[in-house]
């Protein structure tokens, strides 16, 4: 079941959809979805097959719209994400269940930042903040990069340093909740380094986290497992779904 235009504050790409599974209790796990596209395009409906392909299997998944480049820089995007996840904790309609961010590329950073930098959350009021996500899924993120073509550069002119930095003190890492990182070995726009020195980073703060590399695969290859019937065509080498479920399912019983 599709609930489209959830509203999770008052600016115009303030909006969310959320796709319940076909039984859904008070239980069952939710995934916030956060889509890419370089911080300056994209829409939640353009990934409503990510949506519908996780719903199949169970989860809650909501897709947030946010602010883009040029009304937006950071960090209007990463509020945006964080106000959205709080929202959801607290609507009547949304399931209870462990709470869990994802996110592709340029949304791949954002829901880093909600995972890896505690204040994020915080602000938001999200109860228990950053502790209170079960866990989170990267999707060929940048996690640490100085940018160095417009509109990226623009884009992170108000950050410190004008970077891009998920985590910028290396302590906080040692809060983190259980991540999945999932990286092409041949993604060009963003490098499979990003995903490696995150998980290095992660283990060497005793955290629990997940590091799959697929050879050959791009940055838009990574998607491709969750297109309907794609792995039966043999169109994608990389088996996120099953990874994403397993992650999740391991986390909700453990």
């Amino acid at each position: 079941m599709l609930v489209e235009g959830m509203r999770y504050g008052p600016l115009p790409r303030q909006v969310l959809d959320l796709t319940l599974p076909p039984m859904p209790t008070s239980d069952t796990p939710l995934v916030v979805f956060v889509h890419g596209g370089g911080w300056e395009e994209g829409g939640r409906a353009q990934y409503a097959f990510v949506a519908r392909r996780l719903a199949a299997l169970g989860m809650a998944v909501a897709v947030p719209d946010y602010r883009l480049w040029p009304e937006a820089r950071w960090p209007d995007f990463v509020e945006d994400a964080a106000r959205a996840v709080t929202w959801l904790r607290t609507a009547p309609e949304v399931p209870r269940g462990p709470l869990f961010v994802m996110g592709h590329s340029a949304g791949g950073f954002i829901a880093a930042a909600l995972a890896l930098d505690p204040r994020w959350l915080e602000a938001a009021g999200l109860p228990g903040g950053r502790g209170a996500l079960a866990g989170g899924v990267l999707l060929a993120a940048p996690i640490s990069w100085q940018p160095n073509y417009e509109p990226v550069i623009s884009i992170f002119a108000n950050a410190p340093g004008g970077r891009i930095e998920a985590a910028p003190e290396p302590a906080i890492l040692a809060g983190a909740p259980p991540m999945l990182l999932l990286h092409g070995e041949a993604d060009v726009v963003v490098g499979a380094l990003h995903a490696r020195n995150l998980a290095a980073g992660l283990q060497a703060a005793g955290r629990p986290v997940r590091l799959l590399l697929y050879p050959g695969v791009g940055h838009v290859g990574i998607m491709t497992d969750f297109v309907p019937g794609a792995g039966m065509l043999g169109l994608t080498e990389a088996p996120v779904v099953a990874e994403v479920r397993d992650f999740v399912r391991g986390v909700v019983a453990g």
